[in-house]
């Protein structure tokens, strides 16, 4: 079972400090995105991500998220 879901609102740490958003899409298989390849299976899905501040969208794993509502 999935950590998060879509529309859970999470934060994660990047270069400019913590950041937060609301989850836009789970991936449970390899996926392209700004030009990179993105691992991701059932066990070990990523998570698309829309900040709230920018409308920027990240990828992450779950490890890397903390649900804050």
């Amino acid at each position: 079972m999935d950590k998060f879901k879509v529309g859970d609102h999470v934060r994660w740490n990047s270069e400019a400090g913590m950041v937060s958003g609301r989850i836009i899409r789970v991936h449970h298989a390899d996926f392209d995105y700004k030009g990179y390849r993105h691992r991701a299976s059932p066990a070990e899905p990523q998570y698309e991500i829309r900040s709230d501040r920018s409308e920027h969208v990240a990828a992450h794993k779950d490890a890397a998220l903390t649900k804050i509502d």
